[in-house]
């Protein structure tokens, strides 16, 4: 079957389609690009399945993969950032394909796409470079130095703006970097224009061009002026070069400036529009700097200024790159990590204050990487919440906890274990977050007054509609629902009496002033108000953070109900949980 293009439709099953139609949506404009709609998803459609053949091929050779990543470099899409969003959107590779790869294979799949794409980029800059060198030889008269003006014009900048392009802004970048001398600095910003899409979808691509050029002309009057260089390297994208750079102040004040211009309102097609833009900055000595480190570092940063609210800009920090990179390198390994077995539960003992009897345990979720060790929740759990990956773990580990539970019923039928687990801000909001439950609860046998559910007290408190009316329908199960943290968000008590909440758990820093005899009792104070304020509404209240036996019989004297921490037990595996 034949396409309006000319190209044989690919036969892809649907769960690959949806993968290639996600693709599309996260790249389509991070570059600009001369291809249509239908054909695009053609293209995106045959690269999903040849990544799929990939993937199940016997015997495993990711090597192929290498030819989708220049494929894209092909396509037009050329920029850091069409690289990063292919990677985040392939991790979901396996699950779309329903096969188990085995160990890395995912893994080396991105590896091998990212190496194609970088190595069909450099190639790419050799090739225009190469084209440019041998138009140059043919003009070899003066009746040809105009056209050799025109090439070397037309191979350097964007025919959109006029400004300078990626080629020119490697060599510039490359030269400035041969050039410095000891102890030169340099600086570069990477500027992306916030929500542009929108002004493409709801004008069209004309207008969304005609506001590109007026805002180039912007950058090029602010830039310029100052003795800098500004290219334009995407579809809304800009990189700003200052050589001999005088601080990191110099590049903060440059980019104010263009915050500012950019801001200006624009009257396009009978349209007033207002535009923000995001700006990540990377200043340092030129002395062992590479140009493509440089953007790398910048365009990385640009994102830290979009997380932290757009029209902004942000400066590079080693730290905060660092955490960035290791982030982006677990995505990939993350979506077969559960298959492989690296994540466990370990369980911290919950005890009733007034007779230290056992009421529950907190299931808490550990990641043994096979090379970084033990990874912290802190550092996968937002990976798995911006790529998705947090429902499979969410509900293995609701199914596992569960498990847990009901052996530990049967084998002390005496002494029901209260088994507690976290529910993330996402699944929250997932519509199957109900069925994920009554599963759990079916298929382990668990009594549903023995399973706890902590939600965060923002999350909790913003959710309306149907998260709280399947928070009400797990609660008419018998499930318990409990705020983690409780005192750190808006510690609104009246609002909570609405909702289905049966305990409250301590904020750690309420604990501050019953760590020792010698505190002025104002937390104790605090601590002692809300306990009494929940009994009324019928909520039960948890410390957490327990350290010492004095700090357990203050609290137990304030009328808490139970108590978590280090001096009741710290996270032990199933078989090392105490029976009293």
């Amino acid at each position: 079957m034949t396409g309006a293009d000319g190209q044989d439709d690919v036969l892809i099953e649907p769960a690959l389609s949806d993968l290639a139609h996600r693709w599309v949506a996260a790249v389509r404009q991070t570059s600009y690009l001369d291809i249509g709609a239908e054909a695009l998803r053609a293209r995106f459609d045959d690269f999903v399945v040849r990544l799929a053949e990939v993937l199940r091929a016997e015997p495993f050779d990711p090597e192929p993969a290498a030819a989708v990543g220049g494929a894209l470099i092909e396509v037009g899409l050329s920029s850091p950032e069409a690289l990063q969003r292919t990677i985040a959107v392939l991790a979901g590779l396996p699950a779309a394909a329903d096969g188990k790869p085995d160990d890395d294979r995912i893994g080396a799949i991105l590896g091998a796409v990212a190496a194609g794409f970088t190595r069909t980029g450099r190639q790419r800059v050799l090739d225009d470079q190469e084209r440019i060198r041998r138009a140059w030889a043919r003009a070899l008269t003066d009746a040809e130095h105009s056209l050799q003006l025109e090439l070397h014009h037309q191979a350097h900048h964007d025919p959109l703006t006029g400004l300078p392009n990626r080629v020119l802004l490697y060599r510039h970048l490359t030269d400035t970097l041969s050039a410095a001398g000891e102890g030169e600095r340099i600086g570069v910003c990477f500027l992306d224009l916030d929500e542009f899409k929108t002004i493409n979808d709801t004008l069209g691509h004309g207008s969304g061009d005609r506001l590109l050029v007026a805002l180039a002309d912007r950058l090029r009057a602010c830039v310029n002026g100052a003795g800098h260089l500004v290219a334009r390297v995407g579809g809304d994208e800009f990189v700003v070069v200052v050589r001999d750079s005088s601080g990191p102040g110099q590049l903060t004040e440059l980019a104010e400036a263009m915050l500012a211009e950019l801001s200006k309102p624009v009257r396009l097609d009978g349209h007033e529009l207002a535009v923000s833009a995001s700006i990540g900055i990377v200043e340092q000595p030129c002395l062992g700097a590479e140009p493509e480190e440089l953007l790398r570092a910048a365009d990385a940063t640009l994102y830290l200024a979009k997380e932290e609210g757009r029209a902004r800009y942000a400066l590079f920090d080693v730290k905060r790159n660092a955490q960035q990179v290791l982030r982006y390198g677990l995505t990939g390994r993350l979506a077969g990590a559960l298959d492989r077995g690296e994540f466990e539960l370990v369980y911290q003992p919950l005890v009733v204050l007034a007779d230290n009897r056992l009421r529950g345990a907190e299931a808490l979720l550990r990641w043994r990487h096979p090379d970084l060790g033990t990874v912290s929740p802190n550092t996968f759990i937002p990976v798995a919440e911006q790529s998705g990956m947090i429902h499979p773990l969410g509900r293995w580990v609701l199914r596992e906890s569960c498990r847990v539970a009901a052996d530990w019923q049967r084998a002390h039928p005496d002494t029901p274990l209260l088994i507690s687990v976290n529910v993330s801000p996402r699944q929250c909001t997932d519509p199957r977050l109900l069925d994920d439950v009554r599963h759990a609860l079916a298929d382990t046998g668990l009594d549903p007054t023995n399973l706890q559910l902590e939600l965060t007290e923002t999350v909790l408190m913003q959710s309306t509609g149907r998260p709280v009316q399947t928070l009400r329908t797990i609660a008419d199960l018998g499930v318990r629902i409990v705020i983690d943290d409780f005192g750190i968000g808006y510690s609104n008590l009246a609002y909570l009496r609405h909702l289905p909440v049966h305990g409250l758990k301590l904020a750690g820093a309420f604990m501050a002033g019953i760590r020792s005899l010698a505190s002025d009792h104002v937390d104790e104070q605090i601590v002692e108000t809300v306990i009494r304020l929940a009994h009324t509404l019928q909520m039960t209240v948890t410390a957490e953070g327990i350290e010492t036996a004095d700090q357990a019989a203050r609290l137990a004297a304030l009328g808490c109900d139970l108590g978590q921490g280090w001096h009741f037990g710290r996270p032990v595996t199933p078989a090392e949980i105490p029976t009293r």
